[in-house]
């Protein structure tokens, strides 16, 4: 992982220096971390204009007033979370901080801690696996070692994946729950861990807290832009963590970086929407900067596609990808990402029409338990706005002469079909539907009782289920067509 600076070095001060900054090299290079009061701490994070970095740019400052108003209603304790679970395949940076720079997070952590009267900070993290060396469970666990008797630090491992990072599946996870977005959303600030007020964010918004805090308001809006003052830290590629002032030219740090030959971007991640090369050229690296390139900062992440590769195939990589990330629990996801994904896969071979995905998309968006429908929606909805000449190619000759390199990283293993199907025999079935009620919100069925449709995406989560409910048909009218090897190209 490469790790640059353009400008002044906040969040990577030392890292040229050190390959992992210690305790006693964090304190020579940043100085104490000063005592604050939960009001002191909200003014200055207003003063500061901090938001998350996480991706949804929350206001710090609202984040803190909600948790001590929970905890003054309630006469409670707080507890403050840390998500360094970083679920997107193509965002490094809080990985960086945590191996590299890990007493920055727990600064600004321990600062939330003390000024809400949290005894305890959970870092959840995501599971290695197999790996035999976890690099970011060792430097976390010789940061707290380093750092002597204190606040107690409590990390708490997710399984890696997409959906394992966001806010209410994290808290599911450290609850000892199944790390899922819960069916019903609801505030971490009013419920979150054990049940308590809970302040949750991201590695980089504690990091850039602690940055705040021990250097001041004024110090820290001495980079960035007037907007948003500070740095801000971006993954590009899947394998580089940028640090820059905020209001840099995109341009700029694609340069530094070796791109300047990207043909279109995509900001903001996975849920973040594709960049022209007009629009490259013009975008800032801010919130209002990629706003009005209709664009988003999102995550912090910078995915370049080169001309060697075919963009609507990359597109639809993803979007197989996200819908097998789906947590399968309610029928925006279950139902409508396998059809977006599948309506996008038609475009590639001229089979279908931009109109089917814009169809498609609007299935779950607004709907689901959590955003993830509404950012993949926007992600499609961009492909298509960005890489229209190449739809008008694919619907005239059925393809393009561009293969899909893969140049947006996925986990090993998903450049494979996105899904089983479930498909029905109309020949066999007598309408008992045992199978809508063993796989509610993916099988429905018609006023007679029958399933609506014959052949059925099946996500991921939902492959057992759908299993046993071939197991189970008493007509034997069910069964599981696997997918095609190879077909994903």
């Amino acid at each position: 992982m490469r790790t640059l600076t353009l400008g002044t070095p906040r969040l990577t001060a030392g890292l040229d220096q050190h390959h992992r900054v210690d305790h006693t090299a964090h304190r020579e290079l940043h100085g104490p971390l000063p005592q604050l009061g939960a009001d002191d701490l909200i003014t200055l994070a207003g003063l500061g204009s901090l938001r998350g970095r996480g991706g949804a740019g929350f206001p710090f400052a609202r984040k803190v007033r909600a948790v001590q108003t929970s905890v003054l209603r309630r006469d409670s304790t707080a507890r403050v979370v840390v998500n360094g679970t970083e679920g997107e395949p193509g965002s490094v940076k809080d990985r960086m901080l945590l191996t590299r720079a890990p007493h920055l997070v727990l600064d600004g952590a321990e600062l939330a801690a003390r000024a809400l009267g949290s005894p305890e900070v959970v870092i959840g993290v995501a599971d290695e696996g197999a790996r035999a060396a976890d690099p970011v469970l060792d430097s976390l666990r010789s940061a707290v070692d380093e750092r002597g008797s204190g606040t107690v630090f409590r990390v708490v491992r997710m399984p890696d994946r997409f959906v394992s990072g966001q806010a209410g599946a994290l808290v599911q996870g450290i609850n000892g729950r199944v790390p899922l977005p819960p069916g019903t959303p609801r505030r971490t600030s009013e419920s979150g861990v054990a049940g308590l007020p809970t302040l949750l964010s991201n590695a980089e918004t504690y990091a850039q807290l602690a940055v705040l805090a021990i250097g001041g308001a004024d110090r820290y809006a001495q980079e960035g832009c007037a907007s948003q003052p500070g740095t801000v830290l971006l993954s590009v590629s899947g394998d580089t963590v940028v640090e820059t002032a905020a209001g840099t030219r995109l341009s700029r740090l694609l340069s530094a970086c070796g791109l300047s030959s990207a043909r279109a971007v995509l900001v903001g991640g996975y849920h973040g929407a594709w960049l022209s090369g007009e629009e490259m050229s013009r975008a800032r690296l801010s919130r209002d900067g990629m706003s009005e390139v209709g664009g988003t900062l999102g995550a912090g992440i910078v995915l370049p596609v080169t001309g060697d590769t075919c963009p609507l195939g990359e597109t639809a990589r993803v979007l197989r990808y996200l819908a097998r990330e789906s947590s399968g629990q309610c029928g925006p996801c279950v139902r409508g990402m396998p059809a977006l994904a599948d309506s996008f896969v038609r475009l590639l071979s001229g089979e279908g029409s931009p109109e089917d995905v814009l169809v498609a998309a609007g299935i779950g968006e607004g709907k689901g338990a959590c955003a993830h429908p509404d950012g993949s929606a926007v992600f499609a909805r961009s492909a298509l706005r960005v890489f229209s000449e190449d739809l008008s190619t694919h619907s005239l000759t059925g393809g393009c002469s561009r293969p899909v390199k893969g140049e947006l990283p996925l986990p090993d293993g998903y450049d494979t079909p996105a899904h089983p199907r479930l498909l029905v025999d109309w020949s066999r079935c007598d309408g008992h539907g045992l199978c809508a009620e063993l796989l509610p919100g993916l099988v429905q069925l018609d006023r007679n009782g029958f399933p609506e449709e014959p052949d059925i995406p099946v996500p991921g989560p939902l492959e057992g289920d759908a299993e046993l409910s071939v197991r189970m048909c008493p007509a034997l009218a069910l069964r599981i067509r696997a997918p095609e090897p190879g077909s994903a190209r």
